[in-house]
């Protein structure tokens, strides 16, 4: 029985490729770039901030200026919840999971602008402050397993009971790196790019939130 889930936010939690398009797009048309499509946005995100940006000049074909990062979350900080929301269904999902085990959050995302989006779509009385882990602390961002062991310590499992559930590549090697269950979201925007000759048949999947409570 599963005691730890451990959720990605973007493609997991919530639906955030909107707003993360949106940025991306200001930011390459400030520089003289050409807007790029939503869904190639989606296939940048889940390294870091830092990463994405660099992927999104790449893609636009647009010089990456020094400050492009602070920008990018500048313009971010004005957009998280603009069209971001959590999957149909998550919240009743969380209020039964929470009832039988301990929830957190292990993202790439930088923690302030994690935190503000989980209370402001309400998400943020599943997670204990200290259950929500972002990219930018002193732990190294996924794939490596450092947040994750960090998660479970907090809880008093052992990574066999925790399962972490995401969209990508990323969290797919988290979960390896860590001997922890792997729960793959379909939904997720980081799913349409996952390599599939990867999987090694332990992997769990579902395609919508509710699937969860369907998982031992």
């Amino acid at each position: 029985m599963t005691r730890l889930y451990v959720f990605d936010l973007d493609g997991t939690l919530v639906d955030s490729l909107r707003d993360l398009s949106d940025t991306a797009n200001q930011l390459v048309v400030s520089c003289g770039g050409t807007p790029l499509d939503v869904d190639a946005v989606g296939k940048m995100v889940g390294e870091g901030v830092g990463t994405l940006v660099s992927r999104v000049f790449a893609a636009a074909r647009v010089a990456q200026p020094a400050d492009a990062v602070d920008r990018f979350l500048a313009i971010y900080q004005r957009r998280l919840l603009n069209h971001t929301r959590p999957y149909d269904g998550m919240v009743d999902v969380l209020t039964a999971l929470s009832a039988r085990a301990s929830l957190a959050v292990l993202t790439n995302k930088p923690l302030a602008a994690t935190t503000e989006i989980l209370a402001g779509l309400g998400l943020s009385k599943f997670f204990d402050g200290a259950a929500v882990l972002g990219g930018d602390g002193p732990l190294p961002r996924k794939p490596d397993p450092a947040g994750l062991a960090q998660l479970c310590g907090r809880a008093n499992v052992t990574a066999s009971d925790a399962m972490l559930v995401g969209d990508s590549s990323i969290d797919w090697q988290t979960a390896r790196n860590g001997d922890a269950r792997i729960c793959l979201a379909r939904y997720g925007f980081g799913f349409r790019q996952f390599p599939k000759d990867v999987l090694n048949g332990h992997e769990v999947f579902i395609d919508t939130p509710r699937d969860l409570l369907l998982l031992p």
